[in-house]
């Protein structure tokens, strides 16, 4: 599918099909898919499906996670009319932090970091990023979050694997994506038959 298509019909996670298949190999997250973000509706449409579960929350602020996940939480932010708090990798906030060490998707040890000015108690944050794969990188960012003593209100991604974190975030809060039930299996075995005919 070109990059500025529209289908016909446009159901819940059309625009999937506009994710990019890793060519480069296994030290790259197996697809890319932030193809879809030059695709306005595709934006549009897939943030209209991660906050639709969340319109009648009481949301302060959304948090989204460096770095793939500002682009999303700054657009969830932007329709649900709230505040953005960047949750960012160590060493780049020159204020007052938190910090959380956690394990991300490659199995690469890192820390988080979140500004101590912004969160209190009370605050009801949505927690954004592009994708769940191991889960480590999202739990990290509930615990930051949490520390200060903020309530998580949901996660929003627009995939969520149902890995053994993927699942840990499931059982324990609310969660928006935008995987349709039939394409789930396909996400958890990290291969898209759209990616088939990608190119073509």
């Amino acid at each position: 599918m070109d990059v500025l298509d529209l289908p016909v019909n446009r159901h819940k996670g059309w625009y999937l099909s506009l994710m990019a298949p890793n060519i480069k190999g296994p030290t790259f997250a197996w697809l890319d898919p932030s193809r879809l973000y030059c695709n306005s509706t595709a934006l549009a449409d897939c943030v209209k499906d991660l906050t639709n579960p969340f319109l009648k929350d009481t949301i302060d602020l959304v948090a989204g996670i460096d770095a793939m996940g500002f682009i999303l939480g700054a657009s969830v932010a932007t329709v649900l009319g709230k505040g953005f708090l960047a949750v960012r990798k160590a060493g780049h906030l020159c204020v007052a932090t938190e910090t959380q060490n956690y394990t991300d998707y490659t199995g690469k040890e890192k820390t988080m970091e979140i500004r101590l000015d912004v969160l209190k108690p009370g605050t009801r944050v949505l927690l954004v990023d592009q994708w769940v794969e191991t889960g480590g990188t999202m739990k990290s960012a509930i615990q930051l979050v949490e520390k200060l003593g903020a309530t998580v209100v949901g996660v929003a991604a627009v995939a969520i694997e149902n890995t053994e974190g993927g699942k840990w975030i499931k059982d324990n809060y609310r969660f928006s994506h935008c995987i349709p039930d039939e394409l789930q299996s396909q996400i958890d075995r990290k291969s898209l038959d759209s990616f088939n005919s990608f190119g073509n």
